[in-house]
């Protein structure tokens, strides 16, 4: 018996076809890249993508065709994100962030047809027009009162753009593996690579990521994407809230402590960011003496969450902790850790200890965890090994490669080691680069780190391997102090050594004024190297 169930392909179009027909009055406030705080509603943002989408089809853009967008996160790029895909088209989040040699080689490698940027961005296409080889038209996010004097050509105000069409218009059909989104990969080991989602894998992680034991958003949540969403698929918030039908508020540009704040105040119940966003957030909080209204959880994601902030949101102000981890490449979310029953039964201090895993998969997501030769490691929360992925949101080949992205059985090296106890929760110890191999043991990078920023005169902290004659590699902690403070390396030492053995301690601890990060936020730990083996650094003990 074959095909007795209607065809129901899963496109994004039908998520915000959702949220505007049984949830039109949800809000989505903005702070403007004008200014000022906007407020609009689901129904409004699907009418404008439909404008988007039948704007774009009147200029030539459609199946097949990519469109470049540069902007923050704000209501009009929650049409664009809709309206773009919606016209046939693929969505090619663009990082402002990113170095010009870099934005070139993105746009150019995607063959971005149109670019759609905040006005505040038009001075960085302007930096690099003449080496684009693709871009046909520019639309500048704003309206004409704010249109900026500009050298590009073929540039257009989007409100007056959007006007050139009067919106009655269906989105562009297509099958549910048509390509939907471009996200590239930071380029931090070579070329940026193109990650290319579907239609049908967008949905599907939207779905997971709402499940229960993930997000568990509901049209009573109001969530707050601080996390950009031109960052791995701005970690699906842009589609996992429609599909709920919650309420958003988009910060904007400005993402500073005191702003931050000031959106959070709108009702948010549900935010999502980096830790050094909330490292940030929450000193302010304790200088300001302020407390959140109604926020009651916080996804932590990109790089590992300090138990310290854990327990300072928790503790504090009552706000749960989901520690996440994924990649670009898995659309991004791979695993969020919520409470199983086993783990409900332990005390707190045990429960936070897992609270330091990045949790569990959802349905979609399979892991697993080898040795270098490829052989499975047992889950016993002490075993490292390489982490491996497979599921619905998983790349399989990167944009114009000529090679599987994946083994012969379709499992992905996430470039990271991990354990696995039994119940499913990975503990991400290092990525495969980083790890400190020491004596032949491995030394996590992560765990060190983590151990100093519980220090309460550090403000950031990265652990890198450095050259030893005998050991092959030993760590060094490379710290920032917090503004006025002075902690000696012997203190941070001390406040490591509570919490790692004796032979995985830091050989030297190097004061800085500031670490180097990626585009992404990341810290560059090539970059900390290069600047060691600038400095001639050596270890004191490998003399």
């Amino acid at each position: 018996m074959h095909a007795l169930m209607q065809q129901f392909p899963l496109r994004v179009g039908r998520i915000l076809d959702h949220a505007a027909r049984y949830h039109p009055n949800r809000s989505l406030i903005t702070r403007t890249v004008e200014g000022p705080i906007s407020e609009t509603s689901w129904s409004v943002v699907r009418d404008r993508a439909l404008h988007v989408s039948q704007a774009l089809n009147r200029m030539g853009i459609g199946r097949g065709d990519v469109v470049g967008v540069m902007a923050w996160n704000t209501a009009r790029h929650m049409e664009v994100w809709y309206g773009v895909p919606g016209s046939g088209a693929a969505l090619h989040t663009l990082n402002p962030r990113l170095f010009a040699d870099q934005l070139v080689y993105v746009i150019n490698h995607a063959q971005d047809k149109v670019l759609m940027i905040d006005a505040d961005l038009v001075p960085l296409i302007e930096g690099i027009w003449d080496q684009l080889d693709t871009v046909q038209h520019v639309i500048v996010l704003t309206d004409e009162d704010h249109m900026p004097q500009t050298t590009l050509p073929d540039t257009q105000a989007y409100e007056s753009w959007l006007l050139e069409v009067d919106g009655d218009f269906d989105w562009v059909k297509g099958d549910e593996t048509d390509a939907c989104g471009i996200c590239y990969t930071s380029g931090t080991t070579g070329a940026p690579k193109g990650v290319v989602y579907t239609h049908r894998s967008n949905t599907l992680h939207a779905l997971a990521i709402n499940s229960a034991d993930m997000l568990a958003l509901s049209a009573t949540d109001s969530v707050m994407p601080v996390v950009p969403l031109f960052h791995a698929n701005g970690w699906s918030l842009g589609y996992s809230a429609p599909m709920a039908g919650a309420s958003m508020v988009m910060p904007g540009r400005d993402l500073s402590p005191a702003a931050l704040y000031e959106m959070l105040e709108h009702g948010v119940t549900v935010t999502a960011a980096v830790p050094t966003i909330w490292l940030m957030l929450l000193n302010y909080l304790e200088t300001e003496q302020k407390r959140f209204s109604t926020l009651n959880r916080v996804a932590i994601g990109g790089s590992s969450c300090p138990r310290s902030v854990i327990e300072r949101f928790q503790n504090t102000y009552g706000v749960r902790v989901l520690h996440a981890w994924g990649m670009t490449e898995m659309s991004p979310v791979g695993t969020l850790c919520s409470f199983k029953p086993e783990v409900l039964e332990l005390p707190e201090e045990a429960r936070i200890d897992v609270q330091e895993t990045v949790g569990h998969p959802p349905f979609t997501v399979d892991l697993k965890i080898t040795d270098d030769a490829g052989n499975l490691l047992p889950w016993d929360n002490a075993t490292q090994g390489r982490l491996w992925t497979k599921g619905a949101a998983v790349v399989e080949r990167y944009l114009h490669a000529d090679r599987s992205a994946t083994d012969s059985d379709g499992w992905f090296d996430t470039g990271d080691v991990a354990t696995m106890d039994p119940n499913g929760y990975v503990r991400i110890t290092d990525r495969s680069k980083d790890v400190i191999k020491s004596g032949g043991e491995w030394i996590s990078s992560i765990e060190l780190e983590n151990a100093a920023l519980d220090h309460g005169d550090v403000a950031g902290a990265a652990c890198v391997g450095m050259p030893h004659p005998v050991w092959n590699e030993r760590p060094v902690l490379v710290v920032v102090r917090k503004p006025g403070r002075t902690p000696e390396a012997a203190d941070i030492l001390a406040s490591v050594a509570s919490r790692c053995a004796n032979w995985q301690l830091p050989d030297d601890v190097v004061f800085v004024d500031e670490l180097p990060h990626t585009a992404t936020g990341k810290i560059s730990k090539l970059r900390l190297r290069e600047r060691l083996h600038d400095m001639n650094y050596t270890l004191p003990t490998a003399d």
